[in-house]
């Protein structure tokens, strides 16, 4: 999600330095961001100029003490996996100035502990962008413990300039956003898992009788079912509620490395196309 960020950022006047770990990781980025822009380009959504002025927007760093020498404000969009989180954090507070706000994009993590890992508290906050970036209005604002009240109200400000609807949250384990949706994901597979119906069956359910854009089980493989397990994870951990235990059909895909689309099959197969027109045939 950190390349629909930083696009979203830049094609709202802001300048931009994306940071990731090599060169080839930084390159895929820009490639993502540049193929996103056409699209919108050829949906007249908008014109040539303004795709190459929100390129020449963003610059690219492999080093993070590079990349945030200068930076008001930073937002992390790494793994869902909280050491790495506090890792990073540690890091920035070495590294930016003392004036930037800190922003994490996690889904589910508690703002309050990756704070912790910074001498300023005060100045972390979540900034939870939905997927894809530049199409989803929402932004979860996510408070933690210690996030001050300026902080709160310039991200709220900053979120509105980038054409987002920002809805300030408190920090609980998955926010609103994912205590609510990842259950019901989490229930459609063991639907799934007991038999009960099949992958087409559920989506289909969910989309006519519920009028869900797409299914449960469609939108677990495009999130990622690592990411979906690492949110039920959070959940379980964080309430002790057993209607939180991940299902044993998630867990077993991830360990398999059916992660959905980025793994080229989850529940369907899209090892010919991106869209979930084929079951895959673990299912069929």
């Amino acid at each position: 999600m950190g390349n629909g960020i930083a696009h979203v950022i830049a094609q709202h006047e802001y300048n931009v330095n994306l940071i990731d770990i090599s060169e080839e990781a930084l390159s895929r980025g820009l490639s993502n961001i540049e193929k996103n822009l056409d699209r919108m380009v050829a949906r007249e959504k908008i014109d040539l100029e303004m795709k190459n002025a929100t390129l020449g927007r963003i610059s690219t760093f492999p080093s993070m003490e590079k990349g945030v020498a200068n930076s008001e404000l930073i937002v992390e969009a790494a793994t869902e996996n909280l050491g790495l989180k506090k890792t990073i954090f540690k890091d920035l507070d070495s590294f930016a100035p003392e004036h930037a706000i800190l922003a994490t994009n996690t889904s589910s993590i508690s703002i309050t502990e990756i704070a912790a890992a910074t001498s300023r508290p005060d100045q972390v906050i979540g900034m939870h962008f939905m997927n894809p970036v530049p199409i989803m209005k929402l932004v979860e604002i996510i408070r933690g413990y210690s996030t001050s009240n300026t902080v709160t109200e310039r991200i709220m400000k900053v979120s509105e300039t980038l054409g987002k609807i920002p809805v300030e949250v408190n920090d609980y384990p998955g926010f609103v956003a994912n205590r609510i949706l990842m259950p019901m994901i989490n229930e459609a597979i063991m639907t799934l898992h007991e038999g009960v119906a099949g992958v087409t069956e559920i989506d289909t359910v969910m989309k006519l009788g519920m009028a869900h854009p797409m299914g449960p089980l469609q939108l677990a493989d495009f999130i990622g079912l690592d990411v979906c397990l690492s949110i039920m994870k959070v959940l379980y951990e964080g309430f002790g509620q057993s209607k939180y235990a991940p299902c044993p059909l998630l867990v077993n895909m991830v360990r398999a490395g059916k992660l959905g689309v980025k793994a080229r099959e989850g529940f369907y197969d899209y090892s010919e196309t991106k869209k979930a027109e084929k079951v895959a045939d673990q299912f069929t």
